[in-house]
Order: C-alpha cells, then sequence, then structure tokens
C-alpha cells in the first residue's frame, strides 16, 4: 500500500504553511508541494517541455550521448547504463538506468559540454536550474521559519543564506533520469539502489501517467510505495525529500530517508521510466554544524555536530565528494 504523503501549498507562506511543510517532513522525510491551479511553482508546461527535451537525448545514439562522459570530480555528464551503484554494500550489479547531470550555470552559460541534442537548448536548461533553485530556496525560508531561528542568528533565511549562488560554487546538480523497459535478470537487480540523497533537499519531478517504482524507507522499517500522481492532475505535485545536509543541520530531526527505484511488478512492455530530479546543494564551503534553533537544542542528542570520524568539521563540498566516491568506487 502506498504511503500517504501530503500535498502542501506553498503559494501562500505563512507560519501554519511552514509548520505544515515541517511535519510533513519530519513524518516522512518526503512532503509533495502543489504545482497546479492557483499553486502553480514552476509552470507545467516548462516541466513538460523538459521532459520532452530529456526523451529526445536519451533516444540518442549511445556514441552520441558519449560525447560528454560522466566526471566524477565535477559530477557532471552522461552516466550510462550500470555505470552507477547507489547501494554497493548489497548490489552484485550497477543500476539500471542512464542519466544527465548539469551543474550550475556560469555567467548564463553551462559550465561543462553538452552533447548534441541538448546544445540547442541551453538557454531552457539554464532556466529551469534557475527555476528549481528559486523552489528550493522559497522551501527552506519556510523550513527556516518553522524551526525559529532568532533573526539576530539568520532567521528564515539560514538556509537561504547558504544557498547563495553569489557566494561561491556549490554541487547543485539538475539530473535527467531515464530506466529503459528493461526487464530484471536476478531478483538483486534494481534501477536505482537504495540510498539517501547527498544534499539539501531534492525536487523530484514525475509525469501524469509515469512509471511506478519509488519506494521509501520510513522508521517502520518496511519498504513502502510512493505514488508517481496522488493528485490525480495533468499537473503532478513536486516531490520533496530531505537530503543528508538537513539532517547534519537539525541535529536528525529533519530525517535523510533512504530510498529507491524497482522493478514495477508488472512492468508495461516497452514502457519506459523517465523523472527528472534537482539536487539542491549549500555552497561548497557551509559547514555542517546544527542550526542555532531553539527547537534543535531542545532536542540535541550530542554528537550529530557534522564532525566526521576525523574529529573535523565536514563542509558540504567534504561530505559530497565522500558520497560520490563510494557510488562510482573512487578513492
Amino acid at each position: 500500500m502506498a504511503i500517504n504523503i501530503p500535498i502542501i501549498d506553498i503559494s501562500s507562506p505563512s507560519q501554519i504553511v511552514a509548520k505544515q511543510l515541517l511535519d510533513a517532513a519530519c513524518a516522512h522525510g518526503f512532503v509533495y508541494i502543489s504545482n497546479t491551479d492557483n499553486a502553480v511553482q514552476i509552470p507545467p508546461e516548462d516541466v513538460r517541455s523538459m521532459f520532452d527535451l530529456s526523451k529526445t537525448f536519451f533516444k540518442s545514439p549511445d556514441s552520441v550521448k558519449a560525447e560528454c562522459p560522466y566526471q566524477t570530480s565535477k559530477n557532471q555528464g552522461w552516466v550510462g547504463m550500470q555505470r552507477e551503484t547507489l547501494d554497493p554494500k548489497t548490489q552484485k550489479r550497477g543500476d539500471f538506468k542512464e542519466a544527465f547531470n548539469i551543474g550550475e550555470y556560469v555567467n548564463g552559460k553551462a559550465s561543462q559540454p553538452l552533447p548534441a541534442p541538448l546544445r540547442p537548448e541551453e538557454a531552457q536548461l539554464g532556466r529551469f536550474f534557475d527555476q528549481c533553485h528559486t523552489l528550493c530556496n522559497q522551501i527552506l525560508r519556510l523550513l527556516g521559519a518553522a524551526l525559529e531561528i532568532p533573526q539576530d542568528e539568520g532567521g528564515d533565511d539560514w538556509f537561504a543564506e547558504r544557498h547563495d549562488r553569489s557566494k561561491g560554487p556549490s554541487g547543485s546538480i539538475l539530473r535527467l533520469l531515464y530506466y529503459p523497459a528493461l526487464p530484471p535478470i536476478e531478483t538483486t537487480d534494481i534501477r536505482a539502489g537504495a540510498h539517501s540523497d547527498y544534499g539539501s533537499i531534492t525536487l523530484l519531478f514525475q509525469q501524469p501517467n509515469g512509471q511506478p517504482g519509488l519506494e521509501i524507507l520510513p522508521r517502520t522499517g518496511t519498504w513502502t510505495p510512493v505514488p508517481v500522481n496522488p493528485a490525480n492532475s495533468n499537473a503532478p505535485p513536486i516531490l520533496v525529500n530531505i537530503g543528508d545536509l538537513l539532517n547534519y543541520w537539525t541535529d536528525g530531526l529533519l530525517t535523510s530517508t533512504v530510498h529507491r527505484v524497482v522493478f514495477p511488478p508488472e512492468l508495461d512492455e516497452g514502457k519506459d521510466r523517465y523523472s527528472m530530479a534537482f539536487f539542491c546543494h549549500p555552497v561548497d564551503d557551509a559547514k555542517l554544524v546544527p542550526i542555532p534553533s531553539p527547537i534543535i537544542k531542545k532536542r540535541a542528542k550530542g554528537g550529530e555536530d557534522g564532525a566526521s570520524e576525523r574529529g573535523q568539521v565536514l563542509t558540504a563540498k567534504d561530505h559530497l565528494l565522500e558520497r560520490l566516491a563510494a557510488t562510482y568506487g573512487a578513492k
């Protein structure tokens, strides 16, 4: 049975809405943001256009996609089939998916080579990236308000200030995802292995009639499906999930919930699965220490202060590089 994740309308920000958002995020680590009617955050036609562009790219020959291979050092480029292993401890084989990672733009231009199918739409990709970043900061401000961070210590803008792109580069990535209609070969095969996300928050875009398969591992310890389009709308709500860095910053109040993508029990023959994710990261040198929230201080457990086993406080970039190294088998 699919989990009941609330759909929150943040089009009219208030302390009540902020509290609803925080409560939902605390309950599951996931929350839906309404994106239809009077609550549009990113125009649905822009989302549909991006899916069309994604399909065009992934249907291109591998030789075309390989013009821009994945670079671990930058977390950018094309990730080929089974190149990524998100759960290396338990997976025998890599994930049955492809991806294309797009990093932050510099002076309105892509900071990486784009393959031929994407090159003419450089401006569109950059615009969508900016729309996602703006929405993330809106969500982060609401979470800051709900956590009652004192104004003299950053207030509602505590998180947003650490995501201010004018203060330096970040690991934020727009990721196009493609899961081909391939049947699993073994019972252990999976489309995306169990993992938590590396950044602050993630925006996940799904198609109205998209294939199911996303599952989360809530505190009950049982893998539970996440509905693709709970509003049954032509403009599905945007799924937001909490990443590792908010887990650090809130001393575990907000949990970076483990999730995965499995093959549906009844795989539609010939039907591929597409999704898009925006992984929101703070600037690289943002330190992973508990936020100055009275709510966090009251529940402080001690020890979860962002320090690594080396006794040093990690930065956002430190954490990202460690996670990428584990995923791609690098050192």
